[in-house]
């Protein structure tokens, strides 16, 4: 991306290669993209891995989500580059010292692994439409089952043993998935806002709180949507999970944050302006006031006063919504604002908005919005949910 700036553009002293912006909003929506992924898969795998039926409502939609959403993992970095075919260059001559380079093997991996069990998932939808549906509908089934229509009971076990391991196979390629993407800015020692070691971390553990509210969120919506009743238990599955996670997350991102005003007091002091000017807004209102701390203590309200039925439900969404503004507002304050210090210390940008172009909002917001649009089509191909499922079986 190209950019640039006038005097006024800037705040104190900057070096001219230090006035152009190489990641802009796109970079903003990837991380938060892979984070839904991993988010979303891990609800998923707390009931076919470890066997919490108050979560079997949510899982095989969870599972549907964490897909759709990884497919379009790479389309902010394909939009990006000026020739996105050069992409496979980093696949087939690879690098093994580059972590970007690495991003290529990590996704085509995880994107294989929930192919395959989102296919044992939905193998009896599969085989059952292909058995009763005729004409292209049916042909798209039949081609889908490949070959295999067996349903017994030797066959379900069998694809149940597929599930659990690829279920496990998955926890840690999609922890692993994302913590990558933290790993990549905390090593970045250029830049004072992102060189941390706990980046990754963070990058996990807000990873997860994001998934878990895009789920909750999805779930209650899909069921006023469906007009079938809303499993209590289920959120307030979610919800438990949700808070503690956030509470844990709140406390790393401020562990990261004391350790950063901390080295900018030994020197770089427009560290301490970006601090106390440019972050605000962004950061102590939206981020930890509005998207953090809120949602800690909605959801505390919740569970000390024992609040159940509608209300619970409703606070939990609410809060879920927030956490999805605090996740995203982070990943904005890391890209975006970890490049409007200068590398020298000296100076803060101004990032240069636009609507229109291959690094505008209006783009970032298209691929956000598709991973969405191509699940509702998919919700329709293979029903998540088990009263759809149970219906169609007989």
């Amino acid at each position: 991306m190209e950019a640039l700036f006038t005097p006024a553009a800037f705040t104190g002293y900057t070096y001219p290669n230090e006035t152009v912006f190489p990641w802009g909003v796109l970079i903003v929506v990837y991380p938060y993209l892979t984070g839904l992924v991993a988010g979303a898969f891990t609800v998923s795998s707390l009931y076919q891995v470890f066997g919490m039926q108050r979560f079997k409502p949510v899982a095989h939609f969870a599972l549907l989500a964490s897909w759709c959403l990884m497919l379009f993992v790479p389309t902010p970095l394909l939009l990006h580059l000026g020739h996105p075919e050069r992409a496979f260059n980093a696949v087939f001559t690879p690098h093994w010292t580059s972590a970007m380079a690495m991003f290529g093997y990590f996704a085509g991996f995880y994107i294989l692994l929930l192919t395959l069990e989102t296919w044992f998932v939905f193998r009896p939808h599969i085989v059952h439409q292909a058995q009763t549906l005729k004409g292209l509908p049916g042909l798209f089934y039949r081609v889908l089952t490949l070959g295999s229509y067996d349903l017994s009971e030797k066959a379900m076990r069998y694809d149940s043993k597929w599930i659990f391991a690829l279920a496990v196979t998955g926890i840690p390629a999609a922890h692993g998935l994302h913590g990558y993407v933290g790993f990549l800015f905390g090593s970045l020692k250029s830049r004072e806002w992102w060189s941390s070691d706990l980046m990754p971390v963070i990058f996990l553990f807000s990873a997860i709180i994001s998934g878990t509210s895009l789920l909750i969120v999805l779930y209650v919506l899909s069921c006023k949507l469906r007009r079938v009743p809303v499993d209590v238990d289920c959120v307030k599955g979610m919800g438990y999970t949700l808070w503690g996670f956030v509470m844990f997350t709140l406390l790393l991102e401020g562990v990261e944050f004391a350790n950063i005003v901390y080295k900018g007091r030994e020197g770089i002091d427009m560290i301490m302006l970006f601090v106390s000017t440019r972050l605000l807004i962004p950061f102590f209102v939206v981020q930890i006031a509005i998207g953090a701390a809120t949602p800690i203590l909605i959801l505390s309200f919740l569970f000390w006063r024992g609040v159940a039925g509608k209300a619970l439900v409703t606070g939990i969404t609410v809060a879920g919504c927030l956490v999805l503004i605090n996740v995203i507002m982070m990943r904005f304050n890391v890209v975006i604002g970890g490049q409007e210090i200068a590398k020298t210390g000296k100076g803060l940008l101004y990032y240069p908005w636009e609507l229109l172009g291959r690094e505008g909002v209006l783009a970032a917001a298209s691929v956000l919005i598709a991973p969405f649009l191509l699940m509702l089509l998919m919700v329709r191909v293979f029903p998540p949910w088990e009263d759809e499922t149970k219906a169609l079986s007989h």
